[in-house]
């Protein structure tokens, strides 16, 4: 389906009752009915229509939209908002293409880095020796990158631990259960292995073979939303080919890439192998809940107090947010509760933090005071962007408050 049609077909759905409004993250910002999604409708059904032209300010109104579908989750009426969003966003690309407008380059570089695995290798060797050679800190402390406008972006860095290769074979501990296929995503991969080491771990005392396939490689979730629909569906037939030995399930830790891979179906219509690509794709959070576990598996208590932060990709797309929170209460001794405001953005949203950064930190100031407030322990987000953008956060506002992925935290705790 092409993406006109998709636009009229989702935008004809809406009725504009406006149970979204209070759930749309820039409409209670801004207060603006274009920055509503009943009002981005109206907006992408012009462009559609051939009703409104293309230009600049159509085009911000379309840009500020964080795509957290919290408006799908409330709707009615069941519209399929993010797919109009990404169908409308492709077809902006391809009238500037049409128009012979330069394509927009507000994520391109990054887009280009995720779109091969050794590059995202390349660049996280090239941050480690940033961080440890002293040179960050050397540039921090004599003011270099607030001169040179840096500043912003070096603050969003997290600080990389080693790399280490993750083998293609895991076995079980003990006897073996079936196979499960481990997505290891570009971000995780670089800025969260942790994540990806807890979980194999986790999931070989659980009597599981871990198996890594070669060949995966980014979701396309930030060429897809960012409108660039042909290397999105270039990139998703790359990860199909790679996972096409048999059916197990697909264990994926950052709940962003995990969203993308469950709907490839939508954008790859016709495929029969991406709809069956589809259905083995599960969160980590989702996987570990569903799975019975040896009556020998303990974990050492942790007297801490936790707060979990619900990422949107979580809450809207997979409807999964109560996931960790089973997960983490096999910890004993943890007080475990909400981040205040959940089910609102907090505005990393992908590329979003760097393309919307004034909106993007509004929307996360009221997380940090939140955080400042209840002075937890420890914030778990199932998120690798959530996680980097929130922990750039917290070090701005001085709070010694650790970020972790909810399989870290609950490995940490695993008795040996």
């Amino acid at each position: 389906m092409d993406s006109i049609t998709n636009i009229k077909q989702e935008a004809a759905k809406c009725v504009a009752c406006g149970l979204c409004l209070p759930h749309c993250p820039t409409y209670n910002l801004l207060q603006d009915e274009a920055e509503s999604p009943r009002g981005r409708l109206c907006l992408m059904l012009a462009l559609a229509r051939d009703d409104l032209p293309l230009n600049a300010k159509l085009e911000s109104h379309l840009a500020r939209c964080l795509n957290c579908r919290a408006c799908e989750k409330v709707c009615p009426s069941y519209v399929a908002f993010g797919l109009a969003l990404d169908s409308t966003r492709a077809l902006i690309e391809s009238r500037r293409v049409d128009a012979g407008l330069p394509a927009s380059k507000s994520t391109s570089l990054i887009e280009w880095l995720v779109e091969k695995p050794a590059r995202m290798q390349r660049l996280g060797i090239i941050l480690r020796l940033y961080q440890w050679t002293g040179l960050q800190w050397l540039l921090r402390t004599t003011r270099v990158l607030r001169l040179l406008g840096l500043a912003s972006l070096d603050a969003d860095i997290p600080r990389l631990a080693p790399r280490k290769h993750l083998a293609e074979f895991h076995p079980a501990i003990d006897k073996s259960k079936e196979r499960v296929i481990l997505f290891t995503g570009c971000q995780a991969d670089m800025a969260d292995q942790s994540a990806l080491a807890s979980s194999i771990r986790l999931l070989k005392q659980l009597e599981y073979q871990v198996h890594v396939p070669p060949g995966q490689g980014c979701c396309g979730a930030l060429h897809l939303h960012a409108g660039h629909r042909g290397k999105a569906i270039e990139l998703m037939q790359g990860n199909i080919k790679a996972f096409t030995e048999g059916n197990e399930a697909i264990v994926c830790v950052a709940s962003g890439c995990t969203a993308t891979l469950g709907e490839y179906n939508k954008y790859l219509n016709g495929d029969e192998r991406a709809a069956g690509f589809s259905a083995r794709i599960k969160d980590i959070n989702q996987f570990l809940t569903s799975v019975n576990w040896p009556k020998n598996i303990a974990f050492d208590p942790l007297p801490r107090r936790i707060v979990v932060h619900n990422p949107c990709t979580l809450t809207h797309v997979l409807r999964q947010e109560d996931k960790p929170y089973d997960l983490l209460a096999r910890i004993p001794g943890a007080e475990i509760f909400p981040l205040p405001e959940n089910s609102l953005c907090c505005g990393a949203a992908g590329a979003y933090h760097l393309t919307q950064t004034q909106i993007a930190r509004q929307l996360r100031d009221p997380k940090i005071a939140h955080l400042r407030r209840l002075a937890p322990d420890i914030l778990v987000t199932s998120n690798p962007g959530c996680a980097t953008f929130l922990a750039a956060g917290l070090r701005a506002a001085g709070l010694a408050i650790e970020v972790l992925h909810p399989v870290t935290l609950l490995a940490r705790q695993l008795k040996i």
